[in-house]
């Protein structure tokens, strides 16, 4: 894996909106996360009675699986969830996307805060739909393989 495929997820994964989050003992839901490449981490704000919440709370396997907007970025995630309280940490991420959840806002008693821990990531990095375009057209010219990007895992 390169140096250059990890900040390139990084880079890609900030721009991209929402993705799926399963955990060990639920099932996949759309989620909304807030990178943290410092910590090798991900945080989702979530409402107290959603089973992500149930399951964070003891700790979980998770797996978050994107595709950004523009087809740039195709990952799949690993890692654990944990409930975390942190009044500082969810001043920091909250936004006015998150604030349409919660019918009080950021003082709502229903907010729960959850943290990934990534473990490892499987990471393809293309030149994005346009790219793909060209590449099928110049293969089926030349009779070459496309060039679809890098692809590596990423261990954290």
């Amino acid at each position: 894996m390169s140096d250059s495929l990890k900040s390139e997820f990084w880079d890609r994964l900030d721009d991209t909106r929402a993705g799926m989050l399963a955990t060990d003992g639920g099932r996949a839901v759309p989620m909304s996360h807030y990178v943290d490449r410092d910590a090798n981490a991900l945080w989702f704000i979530t409402a107290n009675g959603t089973e992500l919440a149930q399951v964070a709370q003891s700790g979980a396997a998770a797996e978050f699986t994107v595709s950004s907007a523009n087809e740039s970025l195709y990952a799949r995630i690993d890692g654990a969830v944990q409930a975390v309280t942190d009044p500082a940490k969810l001043d920091e991420l909250w936004s006015a996307v998150a604030a349409a959840w919660f019918e009080d806002g950021r003082k709502d008693d229903d907010i729960q805060l959850v943290r990934m821990d990534l473990a490892e990531a499987e990471v393809w990095v293309t030149g994005g739909s346009l790219s793909f375009l060209y590449e099928i057209a110049k293969a089926n010219v030349g009779k070459e393989k496309p060039d679809m990007g890098e692809h590596g895992v990423i261990v954290f």
